[in-house]
């Protein structure tokens, strides 16, 4: 992207296909998914299941998608997820699991890091009775999206698989950007994955395909969501065509992310140096920033100004902005994106409006 043009740091779902992607689209042997006989997404398949060091894999057309048929593959109606109450899942998914698969939401506390208190999860796992729900599964994110793109470490990721053992309970995790935690951790996909028993991950996001989500698993419970994919209207046909970008994604897109935390960590050290601008740099692990503009700052009024200088942010709530780093942001974009933070803020530590310009 040329930083004498739009710069649109709202997520990294924005980013456009590169053009190796859009040659393997055009090019794409193809075939009617619905009965397996798509070439291309077969071989995204194997590939993400390799990755994973799962079984088998599944393509989706979207992280929520992937993460609403887990859930339904995982519990029955009325069964219940543990699940955090800065999780995607109960925040930016519509209800869908509640919704369309009668699945009881047990909301637990995360920690500013994104983890679940393992000694609170382990207290209120339940057996179904007359009174209660059965908790079939405890859903985890990483990175976590609203703790501003914290990586989950791989110890706590180990006692909370012992703890799910130990309790007869599966763990699903929304790894919607864990491509990006197994960067900053340094362990490897299949690791990560080795720790839960099922992962949905986007294609679509930091790997910049255009469309498309994976989820991962052993082979039979697939075959589960499978028909649970088919069963919300997600089964496709010459899917081929989108699957290709994801195989480029896969092969070509994983290793630069390391420069997209390096814009990020760049881009929060240079917002906190403002005055009266607060960045927590501790969350700060990945892609993702979030920042609060200085005390009596409008937040809408702060979001405006950037979008006046040709720069787009994302409203975070009472959190303050967000900004995603992402291939399409390169370092003189953040260079930008600073000079203008700085015009924006200069002078409202005291409080003043922000002036939109």
């Amino acid at each position: 992207m040329p930083s004498t043009g739009l710069i649109d740091l709202r997520s990294d779902t924005v980013t456009h296909p590169t053009d190796a992607m859009r040659r393997a689209m055009a090019a794409a042997e193809v075939g009617d998914d619905q009965y397996r006989e798509d070439p291309t997404v077969t071989r995204l398949e194997e590939r993400a299941a390799e990755l994973f060091g799962k079984e088998a894999a599944l393509f989706v057309s979207s992280g929520t998608m992937g993460n609403l048929v887990a859930l339904l593959a995982h519990c029955g109606r009325g069964d219940e997820v543990i699940l955090g109450d800065q999780s995607h899942i109960l925040w930016y998914e519509g209800g869908g699991a509640a919704a369309l698969g009668g699945i009881v939401f047990n909301v637990r506390p995360n920690a500013p890091t994104g983890e679940l208190d393992l000694d609170d999860v382990g207290a209120v796992v339940r057996s179904a009775t007359e009174d209660f729900p059965a908790t079939k599964v405890i859903a985890i994110e990483d990175t976590h999206n609203r703790c501003g793109g914290t990586v989950l470490p791989m110890g706590y990721l180990r006692r909370l698989r012992a703890l799910a053992d130990e309790r007869g309970v599966a763990i699903h995790m929304d790894g919607a950007r864990v491509f990006n935690a197994a960067v900053a951790s340094g362990h490897s996909l299949a690791e990560i994955a080795a720790t839960v028993d099922s992962v949905q991950f986007c294609l679509s996001k930091g790997l910049a395909a255009p469309v498309g989500s994976m989820v991962t698993g052993s082979r039979a419970f697939i075959e589960t969501v499978r028909l649970r994919r088919k069963q919300v209207g997600g089964a496709m046909r010459q899917a081929g065509v989108i699957a290709a970008a994801g195989l480029v994604a896969l092969d070509e897109m994983r290793d630069r992310l390391v420069d997209d935390h390096a814009r990020a960590r760049r881009l929060a050290e240079g917002l906190a140096s403002l005055p009266g601008v607060t960045v927590d740099l501790s969350t700060v692990q990945t892609n993702i920033v979030v920042f609060r503009p200085p005390a009596g700052s409008d937040f809408a009024a702060a979001s405006a100004a950037f979008r006046d200088a040709g720069i787009l942010a994302s409203g975070f709530g009472t959190r303050g902005l967000r900004m995603v780093t992402h291939y399409q942001i390169d370092d003189a974009a953040i260079d930008r994106t600073l000079d203008v933070a700085s015009r924006i803020f200069a002078g409202r530590a005291s409080g003043r409006p922000v002036a939109a310009h």
